[in-house]
């Protein structure tokens, strides 16, 4: 331990390893130096969750859960509190969830265009797989709590998704509801869910997905393992310091985000309807169902699933499935290379459908389900398990690039 240090910071590394962590994982964590912007996303992923935490904690001051109160407590929250300032924190945190899953799906396409799944960072992938899970029943929950009309419709079509379950979906459905139908008792027991269990969940996973990523080093746009290089002193020689020069290096790309960001949260914070649906600012009704029924756009893309196929019991399957073949991504692909840029045409084609297909699925949620519709998400959906599905062989059948032994200049 370094005597140049001030006394004080020494005394803390006696006890607590602060000045090795943030070696190990900042000053002396070596990325590959050939990062693009593509991989800026996982910084903005960071930054959105502290976002939602903060944002998340000014609101729970605000709150009530309860349906009498809910709805009206939001709404008052946004008028009232800071002098009529209020609606910016609603709106941060309303904008900044649509943010976050913009950010995670960049991220995890980037992970798929240059196989960042692949050997030996399946478990990187596999966390990051748990991360979306707890954020899309975080956002979930989160999106009951306004206590709006959307709000109350749509956990009502969620949760009797689990009825369909053979034997146990009527136990399960009202075992999750707490009731025999959706009442207060849902809603606190989401607002606890979405307040404290999910978010210590996703923390944890955060942390994990991070770890496990500096255990084996980050990948890189060609693919290349810059461990296998190393100068007299044991660093890689295609590697630089991921602080200062990666997270500096970012740095204008983060303030373009926040531009946008901040752009949309003054000018555009509902985005069309599309972040904030317009009936989820009328108070529940049981007696009134709203003219379309449709999930945030987040999770357009599975629920087209559910509605392209014409039994609940299948779709709700189909669904499943849909989410369950990313987690085994990395067992699927047979590549012997990793990034697309030197894969053959079928990868390339093949991520570039399955991402028009997950877009067009997205899209499609949002739409009501009349008979064009529905056979355009059958469509789409047949492309997205195509992807996964015919992956084992068109990565083994297909000719490759030689990927080179160091990091192109």
């Amino acid at each position: 331990m370094s005597t140049s240090k001030p006394a004080v910071m020494q005394w803390i590394d006696r006890r607590l390893p602060v000045t090795s962590a943030y070696e190990k994982h900042m000053s002396k964590y070596y990325a590959p130096k050939n990062l693009n912007w593509w991989y800026v996303f996982g910084l903005l992923a960071m930054l959105m969750l502290v976002n939602q935490i903060l944002t998340g904690i000014w609101l729970t001051m605000i709150y009530v859960p309860s349906t009498a109160e809910a709805f009206h407590a939001v709404e008052a929250g946004m008028r009232d509190l800071a002098g009529g300032s209020g609606w910016i924190i609603r709106y941060m945190h309303s904008t900044g969830a649509s943010f976050f899953f913009i950010v995670v799906y960049l991220h995890m396409f980037r992970g798929i265009m240059y196989g960042s799944y692949q050997k030996p960072r399946e478990l990187i992938w596999v966390f990051g797989m748990f991360v979306y899970l707890a954020m899309m029943a975080e956002g979930f929950m989160g999106y009951v709590l306004p206590w709006g009309q959307m709000s109350y419709w749509g956990a009502q079509v969620i949760i009797s998704l689990f009825g369909a379950i053979p034997v146990i979906g009527d136990g399960l459905t009202e075992w999750i509801r707490g009731d025999f139908l959706i009442s207060g008792i849902t809603l606190n027991r989401f607002f606890a869910l979405h307040v404290i269990a999910v978010p210590l969940v996703l923390v944890l996973l955060v942390v994990l997905h991070v770890l496990a990523l500096h255990e084996v080093g980050s990948n890189n746009p060609d693919g290349i393992d810059i461990k296998k290089h190393m100068d007299d002193k044991g660093r890689p020689l295609d590697g630089i310091p991921f602080h200062p020069y990666f997270t500096i290096g970012k740095l204008p790309m983060i303030i373009i985000f926040l531009f946008v960001f901040c752009g949309v949260l003054f000018f555009f914070p509902e985005g069309g309807g599309y972040f904030l649906e317009h009936a989820n600012f009328e108070a529940a009704n049981p007696l009134k169902t709203p003219e379309h029924i449709a999930p945030t756009w987040y999770y357009g893309a599975f629920y087209s699933i559910l509605r392209a196929v014409p039994d609940k019991l299948l779709g709700v399957v189909a669904m499943g499935a849909a989410i369950a073949l990313l987690f085994i991504l990395p067992w699927l692909d047979r590549s012997p290379v990793r990034s697309w840029r030197y894969k053959g045409w079928y990868s390339k084609i093949a991520v570039i459908l399955f991402a028009l297909s997950f877009i067009a699925l997205s899209a499609l949620g949002g739409m009501e389900a009349d008979v064009k519709n529905t056979w355009l998400a059958r469509f789409f959906a047949v492309i997205y398990f195509a992807f996964f599905l015919l992956m084992p062989f068109y990565t083994r059948w297909e000719s490759t690039k030689p990927v080179p032994e160091r990091v192109p200049e």
